[in-house]
């Protein structure tokens, strides 16, 4: 996105977790730090740098949110994914976290005289105690399952073959995904403009290319625009080392880094050639603009080239939509593949055997439905081991990944629970909290029966909330005539704070006053 909108290669990632990170600390540590005031009865006096970082933090957060929710609206989906993976530990951490902070819950509601401001207190934290011992009813995780359960591991289709030790849709890419035993590759076959075809993902040649250096006037032309004889003339490698968008190409043997540096546009028929024996192939088409002279036959000179090609028909899967029922008949082995999420009565009626989805767009529920009709579904793009694992137990048939040598490395999913293991620790970590929170609480409670104790904690109570006590502990500066005054004054409202007879006046006086 940013790439189309400011016309060169930069990876935003890095910059953006590392804000996110740093404003995520600073929040939090200034949370802990203010947890600490209230534990020791300190008053809190924020400096201002600090208002103006919490109110910079919190403009950039709503910011953020807003523009994620107009720009990238379908990825608030990978929340509720992640959470397949991280809700039962969140469960556990937050429940950790409410038991300790019962230490300081329960130290505010016995100093807090009025009844309904403890009320207040213990209700909300109540609340809160109560809705974490019931969230595992509402976690939902695939790898909450009996391990016998476990289907087969998804199959790997490599994304454009490689692109984490190559450069993308090039020919080495592809030596490299048939040298990693992927199941199939992915590629996408744009027709050049004398009737070549050959794989381009991107509209122009800009960003895998050094187009912009040989032919500078035509950087922003549609690559279909080009004949072949001007494409052989580009490298479609450099770009990978320069801008290195995977941050894998230091990682590359000195062999490799060279063939890399050497790389060219890569015609369909070679990267068939280099595939053919025991690789799948997901093929996606680019539309040609209606200039170009082969805009109404693309379709049948792809054709010809697969068919030539000799790879066998069951290991294509057809994805564009465009004249598939010509396909049918030149090609009747081929795997007739969608790319719009259908059911299985409409995807039966199309003759369609296999989906391939963005992994955002089907649910588990969807992925059994599918495989009861007998219909496989491939998920595209998942580079990370934890999704990879989430959607192995969904029973995923296969993903196309940018990181196959990292996936197929994956021998067993990250976690798996049974149901019966998961709801004893669930009943077990309440069961401890509850446990340790009822202690802390009656540990904290005053005891009645001891007037020393009871003084000294009503008293305890005064000097941690009377102003002219916060105003002396917490550093202020003030003139010596000023910090005199504040003392007098507390003096005499401990000495009229309920102490009801000389008796108590006397037991509970420790200065002698």
């Amino acid at each position: 996105f940013l790439y189309n909108q400011m016309g060169y290669w930069s990876d935003w990632s890095i910059p953006i977790l590392v804000t996110t990170a740093a404003g995520f600390t600073y929040v939090t540590v200034l949370l802990i730090l203010a947890l600490c005031h209230i534990a020791v009865g300190q008053q809190m006096n924020l400096h201002w740098l600090h208002k103006i970082g919490l109110m910079t933090t919190l403009i950039t957060t709503v910011v953020t949110m807003s523009s994620i929710a107009q720009l990238w609206d379908d990825e608030w989906e990978m929340v509720f994914i992640s959470l397949q993976a991280t809700a039962p530990f969140l469960h556990i951490g937050a429940l950790a976290v409410v038991t300790a902070l019962s230490w300081l819950i329960a130290g505010q509601f016995a100093r807090t005289e009025k009844a309904t401001s403890q009320m207040l207190m213990f209700t909300a934290y109540l609340a809160v105690v109560v809705a974490l011992y019931l969230v595992p009813l509402t976690i939902s995780s695939p790898c909450i399952m009996e391990k016998k359960a476990l289907g087969p591991k998804p199959a790997i289709i490599g994304h454009r073959g490689a692109p984490m030790l190559a450069p993308e849709n090039t020919l080495m890419s592809f030596q490299k995904a048939v040298e990693q035993k992927m199941y199939g590759v992915q590629a996408d076959v744009v027709l050049s403009y004398d009737g070549v075809p050959f794989l381009m993902h991107d509209k122009t040649l800009r960003r895998t290319t050094n187009v912009e250096e040989v032919f500078p006037e035509r950087a922003y032309e549609h690559s279909s625009m080009f004949n072949w004889t001007d494409l052989e003339k580009l490298n479609a490698g450099e770009w990978f080392l320069q801008n290195d968008p995977f941050w894998t190409a230091g990682s590359l043997s000195r062999s490799d880094y060279l063939e890399a540096a050497n790389q060219s546009v890569c015609k369909l028929a070679d990267m068939l050639e280099v595939i053919k024996d025991n690789t799948s192939l997901i093929l996606n088409f680019q539309d040609l603009p209606p200039a170009h002279p082969y805009y109404s036959t693309y379709i049948n000179i792809t054709l010809e080239t697969i068919l030539a090609s000799g790879i066998q028909q069951q290991a294509v899967m057809w994805l564009p939509d465009t004249e598939r029922q010509l396909v049918r008949q030149i090609a009747p082995g081929f795997q007739q593949t969608s790319g719009l999420k259908l059911d299985a009565e409409r995807m039966r009626e199309k003759g369609i055997v296999k989906l391939n989805l963005r992994y955002t767009k089907v649910t588990n529920e969807d992925v059994r439905d599918y495989a009861m009709a007998n219909l496989s579904v491939n998920l595209y793009t998942v580079n990370e081991p934890w999704l990879y694992s989430i959607l192995w137990c969904a029973g995923v048939q296969s993903v196309t990944s940018d990181s196959s040598h990292v996936l197929r490395k994956v021998p067993f999913p990250i976690w798996l629970m049974p149901p019966d293991e998961y709801h004893l620790i669930w009943i077990t970590s309440d069961l401890i909290s509850f446990i340790v929170i009822v202690g802390v609480f009656i540990f904290q409670k005053p005891a009645p029966d001891i007037p020393l104790l009871s003084c000294r904690w009503r008293l305890g109570s005064i000097r941690t909330y009377n102003p002219e006590q916060i105003m002396l502990s917490a550093a202020v500066r003030r003139s010596s005539r000023d910090v005199k005054i504040m003392k007098e004054k507390l003096i005499f409202s401990e000495i009229n704070s309920g102490v009801e007879t000389t008796d108590e006046l006397s037991l509970c006086s420790e200065n002698g006053y």
